[in-house]
Order: C-alpha cells, then structure tokens, then sequence
C-alpha cells in the first residue's frame, strides 16, 4: 500500500517537472529568438 502511494507521488512529480522542463525550453527558445531579431535590426542599422 505504501510503495503503491510512493509511485503515485513519484509519477505526479515526474509530471510536474517535465511540465516545468517544457516551460523553461520554451523560454529559453523565445529568448533566443527575441535576441535573434534585435541583432538582425542591429545588423541592418549598422549597413545604413
């Protein structure tokens, strides 16, 4: 009974932190993709 609770407690961590590791991915890609378009307008303000 009380493996059978500890299991569930894992899984429902495990869930949480993976949900957690997505969110972090996806913040981290978007930074790079905000820093990606300010060195495109840097570069092109450079040019001119």
């Amino acid at each position: 009974m009380a493996n059978k609770k500890h299991n569930a407690k894992r899984e429902a961590y495990a869930r949480k932190q993976e949900e957690q590791g997505k969110k972090v991915v996806t913040w981290i890609f978007g930074g790079l993709i905000v820093l990606a378009i300010i060195y495109v307008i840097w570069a092109f303000s450079m040019m001119a």
